[in-house]
């Protein structure tokens, strides 16, 4: 990928690579890169540094102030940190989600969410623990297959999980089991996927709903692209993405950029997968062709 874009990019680029990567940050970031695309993108030219300052300064002010909120009380165990943010933010701010957020772009966009109260599971997700983090909760995320949630503890000792797109209500191991079986056609429940999800993880996790929301509407193929582009600027990530950047390269008629990266591909595959390889090249060829 050439180079690292705009404030934006950048940002998202260096806050990816701290020691311990701000999960809050790294969401605002993805916002203001949306926000920096919406309607065609800013003018050449344009410093957009004030307008990213402003949604990560407004969304992490957001976030201490919901912290705020939450009323305090020493000592509290697992269970009952769960019910103070079901509470605070489930109950009295109407934080949660509907099968009608998963057709809305803001509903992968952290700004949108804090503004709009409303958004996918894995967003909530990151609303109820950076709230909670804020506030002194041992709380994580946990990426169950299909369904993002939040627990409230030691992961391996004493906890309870709760879900966010539920307004915050405290799940059991049945209706966790069912929650994964639904997902996954009846893997049943593992302690594998409980495991606290760690930022990056979670930031990818985001991304990849983006491209998920925009790989059926062609018309939506700059978010598309962009998404990819931010999955790449993350130290791990999978490599695939390079070739699936390419494909979008060309699609929007970029077909030498397009070409050079799937050829680019190619070359790093080619000793593990060469039949694989063979057919990037073909889809190169093909690209360039259609210049003529």
């Amino acid at each position: 990928m050439e180079g690292e874009g705009g404030t934006a990019r950048r940002r998202f680029a260096e806050a990816a690579r701290e020691e311990r990567p701000d999960l809050a940050l790294l969401c605002l970031l993805i916002g203001a890169e949306a926000a920096g695309h919406a309607h065609g993108g800013r003018e050449p030219g344009v410093d957009e540094e004030p307008a990213v300052d402003r949604i990560v300064d407004e969304g992490q002010a957001e976030l201490d102030r919901l912290a705020g909120l939450l009323p305090y009380e020493r000592g509290r165990t697992p269970a009952q940190w769960a019910r103070a943010l079901e509470r605070t933010l489930g109950g009295q701010l109407g934080f949660n989600g509907a099968a009608s957020d998963y057709q809305r772009l803001e509903s992968s966009l952290l700004p949108e969410v804090l503004r709009r109260r409303r958004g996918l599971p894995i967003l909530l997700s990151v609303v109820w623990t950076e709230v909670a983090r804020r506030a002194g909760a041992p709380v994580y995320g946990v990426a169950l297959p299909g369904h993002f949630v939040v627990g409230f503890g030691d992961p391996v000792g004493e906890h309870v999980l709760a879900d966010p797109f539920g307004g915050g209500k405290r799940l059991d191991e049945e209706e966790l089991s069912a929650m994964v079986a639904g997902a996954t056609g009846g893997t049943p429940l593992s302690a594998a996927s409980l495991r606290p999800a760690g930022p990056l993880e979670t930031v990818l996790r985001v991304l990849n709903n983006i491209r998920a929301w925009a790989g059926p509407r062609p018309e939506q193929s700059g978010v598309r692209l962009w998404a990819v582009e931010l999955s790449l600027l993350l130290p791990h990530h999978p490599g695939r993405l390079r070739f699936e950047r390419a494909q979008l390269l060309v699609e929007r008629g970029d077909f030498i950029r397009g070409a050079r990266e799937m050829e680019e591909y190619a070359d790093v595959v080619a000793t593990m997968e060469p039949n694989a390889a063979e057919n990037v090249r073909r889809a190169a060829r093909a690209a360039r062709a259609r210049l003529n």
